[in-house]
């Protein structure tokens, strides 16, 4: 499945968007593995999973609260450690434009940018819980309650380990979020999805629903792009740089960590 965009590599227009498909459609693959487990293997209710439950409503504030946060402090801390740089010219946005036919007038990159931002900000969460809600439903409803019995804190990072080795043949095959690093992008996909997998599953146990942690998901998926605007294309690495699941994600995902360790939310108590 993760093969199938080889097929059309070389073609600079339909590539990506094979790729995009893919990677859309692969976040059910956790989801329908979850349901079909539930339902032929343990023989239990569709309700097991929890989609018919919300949970307390705060928490959806902090869901899309919390990914805004974790990409403007990746970006400060890709500055902040000399890993890229700070582009007011929004170069990448101007570059990408320029590759465009020429077909009608566009407003300023600047507008372009402010748009992309609105979007990634109010609708682009919602519309991307449609696919998120695959994934956690499947990392956070299914796997992560059957791990509890580890304890709290190996649940949340075992299950966080188990869905950043996921993503390896994407990785492996295509780079992913990681396109320099086919191999060393492997581990920090790890590392990175235990952090954000944490965060994750404090919203799940919070709400004990899998809908929180989808809101947060399909939230920080619509603006990780935008970080990459205000940074200098030339010389950056998505390991160090930039990404949100590379080492300068890192950064503000344990930040959150221990602040919720510190507000005591963290081992989470049942809302």
């Amino acid at each position: 499945m993760f093969a199938a965009p080889l097929a059309v590599k070389d073609d600079p227009t339909l590539y990506p968007i094979a790729l995009q498909g893919l990677f859309a459609l692969a976040m059910w693959g956790p989801g329908l593995a979850a349901i079909l487990v539930t339902l032929f293997v343990n023989r239990e209710p569709l309700s097991t999973l929890r989609l018919n439950t919300l949970g307390p409503k705060r928490y959806y504030f902090w869901a899309w609260l919390l990914a805004p946060g974790i990409a403007i402090l990746t970006l400060a801390a890709t500055i902040l450690l000399g890993t890229g740089t700070f582009d007011p010219e929004i170069s990448i946005l101007r570059e990408a434009l320029a590759l465009m036919p020429q077909t009608q007038d566009l407003p300023p990159v600047e507008v372009l940018a402010a748009i992309q931002l609105a979007f990634a900000l109010t609708i682009a969460p919602f519309i991307n819980v449609l696919f998120a809600v695959g994934e956690e439903i499947g990392w956070r409803g299914f796997l992560l309650p059957k791990l509890l019995h580890l304890g709290e804190w190996k649940a949340l990072l075992l299950s966080g380990a188990i869905w950043g080795f996921w993503h390896t043949p994407a990785i492996f095959l295509h780079g992913h979020n990681f396109p320099q690093h086919p191999y060393l992008g492997i581990p920090l996909m790890i590392g990175g999805c235990m952090l954000l997998g944490t965060i994750l599953g404090w919203l799940y146990l919070k709400t004990r629903s899998p809908w929180a942690p989808a809101l947060a998901h399909g939230a920080l998926n619509a603006i990780a792009g935008i970080i990459f605007f205000f940074l200098k294309p030339d010389g950056l690495d998505y390991a160090l740089g930039g990404n949100p699941l590379g080492l300068a994600g890192w950064i503000p995902m344990g930040l959150i960590i221990l602040g919720l360790i510190g507000l005591k939310q963290l081992p989470a108590r049942q809302s």
